[in-house]
């Protein structure tokens, strides 16, 4: 039977939610502000609803992103990632009027969202974490209690907004002079992200591997999990380079990571797609982080190593269906890795381009090649919203296989218009230390001389322009 499905999201991953909702023959319901007039997202789906001007304000609006879904007849939302995905008044508002919220329920959301409680949920459960603290008191006396847990344990620690996901509200202190100076900011800012001023504390692990889980579990009772990833290339606490399965794990310590956010996701009684995040120390060590409660950016290296499509069993999940697989059927075969092909500036610290048009596109193709993007040719970059473009995510068989088949994609791409972040991807993955797979956290601070390049893509880019208008020209003079 047919369903309507409303994708409260936009660009790349809603282009993603809706081929997988069409292949399942329902239908795909869009949503879209103003400045996203142009996007391909409205385009391809079977409805497109206007829901403001925004800029984001609209998409963030829950109560207009539900009158979408009733206004259209869509008995589901799909929220993807970012946005309101990790949003339990969403779920809570499907919950409500009788929408199936495609995502764990809004109490697994609410419980798991905020950082201090999901740590206690882990600590009764038996998972290693890092030594935290529960919620800091307001003013002067929280202060003082990170004074105390800075003497306990030593700098650095890392200061943590309780309410905080995707890289923001988190702050690295390296002493007493920072840790008086950043606090009260560090409250503010979180007040003004997340509407919830809380902090907490962590100890640093230094210098460590960021490993992921990619779980999934029904309404059933069942959980399993997909693998590991590796995500420790970052800037800003914001992924840059993700890779499946994770690098230079043993296939012991793997398992024994992998075995251990099945058990943190039942402990949270946790349904449908979600990634449990470690860090793991340079002794091997590795302790719970968080568990982000929706769908991945980087969920397709996951993809291309086990062949399972994630979005696809999100939604026959969420629609009441069992898991049609068991964990001995999850075979991890070669290698994926995963880069956000941004309209960024890296040399001017990945400062966005957007306003800017797309005046050439040419993208790669090949064996083992899979682009999930938004843009085409001629799209003016609204500046409203994310910088990013287009993800590449390349397999191959062995490690090397795919890093030459990465190599040979970016330099196979060609955009004109907007700087991206393809030159800079392609000297770091010529790097030595890449090649090998050494690499954590802080590699990109250890690999400054990455960002000296010559961006060739400019004079590549003048001569496809070129060819582009002399093509458009000779079409005009053939039609004549």
């Amino acid at each position: 039977m047919s369903t309507k499905i409303l994708v409260a999201n936009r660009g790349e991953i809603a282009i993603r939610i809706i081929r997988a909702i069409q292949e399942l023959n329902h239908e795909a319901i869009a949503i879209y502000e103003t400045p996203d007039h142009q996007s391909r997202h409205i385009r391809i789906a079977n409805e497109a609803i206007w829901i403001g001007n925004g800029p984001r304000s609209d998409y963030l609006d829950i109560d207009k992103v539900i009158r979408a879904a009733k206004r259209s007849g869509a008995t589901a939302i799909h929220p993807g990632y970012g946005f309101l995905a990790e949003n339990p008044l969403l779920a809570r508002a499907c919950e409500d009027e009788g929408i199936t919220f495609i995502g764990p329920t809004s109490e697994v959301i609410e419980k798991l969202g905020n950082k201090v409680t999901a740590r206690q949920i882990m600590a009764d459960a038996g998972i290693p974490m890092v030594p935290g603290t529960p919620n800091l008191s307001p003013g002067k006396a929280g202060l003082e209690e990170a004074r105390e847990f800075a003497a306990k344990y030593g700098y650095p620690i890392m200061l943590k907004a309780t309410a905080g996901g995707g890289g923001r509200g988190i702050r690295r202190i390296e002493n007493d002079h920072e840790l008086n100076e950043q606090y009260e900011v560090a409250r503010n800012e979180a007040q003004a992200a997340f509407n919830d001023d809380s902090v907490y504390l962590e100890k640093v692990v230094i210098n460590p591997k960021h490993v992921e889980v990619q779980v999934i579990g029904d309404t059933y009772g069942k959980i399993v999990h997909l693998g590991t990833r590796d995500c420790s290339i970052q800037r800003r606490n914001q992924k840059l380079v993700e890779i499946a399965p994770a690098f230079h794990l043993s296939p012991e310590l793997a398992e024994e990571i992998c075995q251990t956010a099945v058990k943190a996701a039942r402990a949270s009684g946790y349904t449908n797609a979600g990634t449990v995040e470690f860090l793991l120390d340079s002794d091997n060590n590795f302790y719970f982080m968080e568990i982000n409660t929706r769908l991945q950016v980087e969920h397709t290296v996951t993809e291309m190593i086990t062949g399972i499509d994630i979005v696809r069993t999100q939604i026959k999940v969420a629609l009441g269906k069992k898991l049609l697989f068991d964990q001995d059927d999850v075979v991890l075969r070669g290698h994926a890795i995963e880069m956000r092909i941004n309209a960024e500036d890296p040399k001017n610290d990945f400062m966005p381009e957007g306003g800017k048009t797309i005046t050439v596109y040419q993208s790669p193709g090949g064996y083992g090649v899979r682009l999930d993007g938004f843009c085409y040719q001629g799209l003016t970059i609204p500046e409203e919203y994310d910088s990013l473009l287009v993800k590449l995510t390349v397999f191959g068989w062995s490690w090397n296989e795919t890093v030459d088949r990465l190599k040979r994609c970016l330099n196979n791409f060609v955009i004109t218009g907007p700087k991206t972040t393809i030159p800079f991807y392609l000297n770091l993955i010529s790097d030595p230390d890449f090649i090998k797979g050494e690499f954590d956290t802080s590699f990109l601070d250890t690999h400054e001389y990455l960002f000296d390049y010559e961006d060739h893509a400019s004079e590549v880019n003048k001569l496809a322009r070129l060819i582009a208008e002399i093509h458009h020209k000779g079409k005009n003079t053939y039609a004549a």
